[in-house]
């Protein structure tokens, strides 16, 4: 009977925003033909993600937040709230265990 894989799990919180760390030289190096990027563009987060990623960590699910950081609860937006905005996205990484 073949060995079932085994996962382990990272969940967290990313923020988009060109003060990320490493963001605007990662735009400047990788998207050089964005001028003038969305001061919230989700292409920031690409650093982070990448880092990740060289880690062996897979993205499986990402999705836009409302956070109240001194609590740590989450709002799903698009539940109804109409003109809600975020550049937060609760994110969820799995990779296989071991690594």
């Amino acid at each position: 009977m073949a060995e079932l894989e085994k996962w382990e799990y990272f969940c967290t919180f990313v923020k988009a925003h060109i003060d990320n760390e490493w963001a605007r030289e990662y735009i400047k190096e990788q998207l050089p033909s964005w001028s003038n990027i969305p001061k919230f563009s989700p292409a920031t987060m690409n650093p982070y993600l990448n880092s990740l990623g060289d880690d062996g960590w897979e993205l499986v699910h990402m999705q836009p937040v409302g956070l109240w950081e001194d609590e740590g609860a989450v709002q799903i937006t698009g539940s109804g709230s109409v003109g809600t905005w975020t550049n937060t996205y609760f994110c969820v990484f799995k990779r296989k265990r071991g690594v």
